[in-house]
């Protein structure tokens, strides 16, 4: 099939009337902004809990997070592969095959949320007591994980197209999107926690239903969006077409996919791992972790933006033949890393007890969580610029050895750290391996950036 006729406007990835810093700047704004208000929506399901039902109830969601991201992260996986594959043929003008790779991993995502969303009904229970979560918690946190595992196709679909259009180049949308989602959490979420209006009154199960009302709503409204703006990536007969897979597309997702789901369930792991270590401390600490990643989601956001927008500028620079353009975009990137994250860390640290405050109220647990803070928070810099080099190298093709190095990082770092130091140090020590990790982290993606993938010649990957 021949190649649509190419964009009138360019991409801002490829914009050479600017320097590379400010194009990154202005893809990054509606990126950032909404990952904030994600965060936000999220914070306002912890504060409610924190509030309306109890401390308890806050840690009754907190254990269930590094099970959830450890069953999603397969689908992170098909994202970031297919969004590399969507820059570089977007980079290229070529319309129709970014239709044909959207919908072929779309078709992929949906499948494994259905089949994700069974596993998890099923074994939430068993999966939680394997995680040693506190037995005064265990129910409520049981029948919050199954309701939220239903929601997760829904929540797959609405993912992968955000993902999708990422690729592109497109960040307003999503972030319309989210504005409206947000706000329909930050509604919902009250009501069914207290059963105001009429509604069940569903306690803890509130916030779940909250969530996945508020993702329904968003996923229909972004597609008749897309569908009025007549978006390359707009859902119709094409892209319905395209969900059956097409095997040869499926398998160059795979290829990039796979490694980098494998590296997040290793991550997931790890926070299960660590999540095991601070459930010995009992459900206070467990209270306060959960408050600590509430906060920690808002500084490394960015971070995540940032290794986000340097893969879709460096593989719509592939796709176009512009590969000198990949040093810059990898030294913009890194720049506004460390600018981003060091005016967040200093806020945080500056106004840390008030911050934490706003999810939880015992001061115990406050104390607790203001610690932490102060013993990780800073490296989330170091993570971010890692994060860069690992992300322009995944957007080439190459993902064996970055996904390796994070791999061996976590494993053979962050998580005999934490366990050596918990025994000298109690809760304190499980955190030092984060800002440990980071730092071996950084140095081996350097040395392989510029002594290996640097030396190498880039080629699109279809």
């Amino acid at each position: 099939m021949s190649a649509a006729p190419a964009p009138q406007r360019r991409s801002i990835a490829l914009d050479d009337s600017k320097p590379i810093w400010q194009s990154l700047g202005i893809f990054l704004i509606p990126l950032m902004l909404s990952n904030v208000l994600q965060s936000l929506g999220q914070s306002a399901n912890a504060v409610y809990l924190g509030h309306m039902v109890g401390v308890r109830s806050l840690a009754a969601v907190s254990a269930i997070f590094p099970l959830v991201f450890f069953l999603v992260s397969f689908l992170i996986g098909l994202g970031a592969g297919s969004s590399a594959l969507i820059g570089q043929a977007y980079g290229a003008r070529e319309i129709h095959k970014v239709k044909a790779i959207a919908g072929t991993a779309l078709g992929l995502s949906i499948g494994l949320g259905i089949l994700v969303a069974i596993f998890g009904a099923l074994f939430a229970e068993p999966l939680l007591r394997v995680l040693a979560v506190p037995a005064d918690i265990l129910p409520t946190s049981v029948s919050y994980a199954r309701i939220v595992f239903l929601g997760l196709p829904l929540f797959f679909a609405y993912l992968m197209y955000t993902t999708f259009l990422r690729g592109v180049g497109d960040t307003k949308t999503p972030f319309i999107v989210l504005i409206m989602s947000t706000a329909l959490t930050f509604a919902l979420t009250p009501i069914f926690i207290n059963g105001w209006l009429g509604m069940p009154r569903l306690q803890t199960n509130g916030a779940a239903v909250g969530n996945i009302l508020a993702t329904v709503v968003a996923l229909a409204f972004l597609l008749v969006l897309l569908a009025r703006q007549d978006s390359p990536l707009k859902f119709d007969r094409e892209t319905f077409a395209s969900l059956r897979p097409q095997w040869k597309l499926a398998k160059t997702i795979a290829r990039i996919g796979i490694p980098t789901s494998l590296n997040l369930a290793m991550i997931s792991l790890s926070e299960i791992a660590l999540l095991a270590f601070v459930n010995r401390f009992g459900s206070t600490a467990l209270a306060a972790y959960g408050a600590v990643n509430q906060i920690v989601s808002y500084v490394q956001f960015p971070a995540i933006s940032i290794g986000i927008a340097s893969s879709i500028f460096g593989a719509q620079a592939i796709g176009a033949g512009r590969t000198d353009r990949i040093p810059k975009i990898v030294r913009s990137a890194i720049l506004l890393n460390y600018f981003i994250e060091g005016v967040l860390v200093a806020i945080v640290y500056l106004f840390a007890t008030s911050i934490i405050s706003a999810f939880v109220t015992n001061k115990e647990t406050i104390d607790i969580a203001r610690g932490l803070l102060y013993i990780t928070l800073w490296s989330y810099a170091i993570f971010g610029n890692s994060r860069v080099l690992s992300a322009i190298m995944i957007s080439s093709g190459t993902v064996v050895w970055p996904t390796a190095i994070s791999i061996i990082c976590i494993w053979a770092v962050e998580v005999p750290v934490a366990y050596v130091l918990m025994g000298k140090y109690g809760l304190d020590g499980v955190w030092v391996g984060y800002p440990v990790s980071y730092i071996v982290a950084l140095l081996f993606q350097t040395l392989y950036y510029f002594f290996i993938w640097r030396r190498r010649p880039l080629q699109r990957l279809v």
